[in-house]
């Protein structure tokens, strides 16, 4: 599972011109579900989520999770994420996991992370063909691969 996080002071999701959800300052993450995913992967990508020091505290050092900051969470789905560009020039989405498959997975990752905030997270729409709008603060843009722990 991939996620790409952006830190930002606003954001909104439209689909079809009309606001289906914003938030302001916080994350906005953007979510890509492979074909081999895991239980593992969502709890361990959870915890990382939740507990990232990427905002600032009062000495302007990034030491402040999203928790901390009782900062808001925008997660969507994006299977481009799993995107294979080493051949051609036309990419190639095989390893991103099918809708039967990558949509329990990923709503499976939102109840995670509400249960860990203890609140609830905007969304996208899955499927749906989404306009997203932030204000990227920083700008901060964090890539986290589950089956690439570094």
């Amino acid at each position: 599972m991939r996620l790409l996080i952006q830190r930002v002071t606003e954001a909104r999701c439209r689909i079809d011109g009309e606001v289906y959800s914003e938030i302001g300052q916080g994350f906005v993450v953007l979510v890509g579900v492979g074909n081999d995913e895991t239980k593992e992967d969502i709890e361990w990508l959870t915890k990382k989520l939740v507990q990232l020091r990427i905002f600032d505290d009062e000495a302007g050092v990034m030491n402040l999770s999203v928790q901390d900051i009782a900062g808001e969470v925008m997660i969507v789905s994006q299977f481009t994420l799993h995107a294979m560009t080493k051949k051609g020039n036309r990419p190639s989405w095989i390893k991103a996991a099918p809708e039967a498959i990558s949509k329990p997975l990923y709503e499976e990752f939102v109840a995670s992370v509400e249960n860990t905030l203890g609140r609830k997270v905007a969304t996208g729409r899955f499927g749906a063909d989404m306009k997203i709008e932030l204000t990227n603060d920083g700008p901060v843009t964090i890539w986290i691969d589950s089956k690439n722990r570094e």
